[in-house]
């Protein structure tokens, strides 16, 4: 079976889980506590960052869109990265967008600042660096808003990887009760129909030892 190297607030792992889930592959997963870095990891991908995929065969795939476009390419049961080339080049903008953009102004430091600041043994989180990143979450999630209210799924038509990164970012988050989504109801709507996928479910299923999501993280009708 192939194997999954991840943590679990990764927004980059839970891209590729989501996809593997959308694709009906099945893996393990092992969670990889990166700032160990593990000698036999370090084998894996020398720059010691999840997610690591290793396919069935044993051959590793690392860096999530690299493996996220591998698994379409090779499993096209279902295309999530458009079905033209305009519908390519949109998708790939919008996760660009999310893994980059959003990731440095928001949920890079969200994150680092609540959880791995924990593991890591590195003190109390930056309450500065927490209040810009949340001012900047409000901004994306109007544009998550401008998007949904104009198409059917954020890059078009169809359900793609933009839908399954935007979602995999913000669900890190909402695991740590840090969306005001009640502000936003064009984002909401289009987030509870990326949650009530059954390649959504696991995720909701998580849960941190000693870090509990709040009540509505698993609630499709939250």
């Amino acid at each position: 079976m192939r194997k999954l190297y991840h943590f679990w607030l990764s927004p980059f792992c839970r891209k590729v889980r989501i996809l593997l889930k959308e694709k009906g592959l099945d893996c393990e997963l092992i969670v990889e506590k990166v700032w160990e870095r593990r000698e036999e990891f370090l084998a894996l991908n020398p720059a010691g960052l999840v997610p690591v995929l290793i396919e069935h065969d044993g051959h590793p795939l690392v860096e999530s869109l690299a493996i996220c476009e591998y698994l379409d390419e090779v499993y096209p049961n279902k295309m999530l990265i458009g079905f033209d080339p305009p519908g390519r080049a949109e998708t790939r903008r919008l996760v660009s967008w999310f893994d980059l953009k959003f990731s440095r102004e928001v949920s890079d430091a969200l994150i680092f600042e609540k959880v791995l600041q924990r593991y890591m043994g590195g003190g109390q989180p930056d309450s500065s660096n927490i209040r810009i990143a949340h001012a900047n979450l409000k901004h994306h999630l109007g544009y998550i808003g401008y998007l949904a209210e104009r198409r059917k799924w954020l890059a078009g038509d169809d359900f793609s990887l933009a839908d399954i990164t935007a979602a995999a970012h913000l669900s890190c988050l909402d695991y740590l009760g840090d969306v005001p989504w009640d502000d936003h109801p064009a984002a909401k709507d289009w987030y509870a129909r990326v949650k009530s996928r059954p390649s959504f479910r696991p995720l909701l299923a998580d849960h941190i030892p000693g870090l509990p999501p709040p009540k509505h993280y698993a609630d499709l009708d939250f």
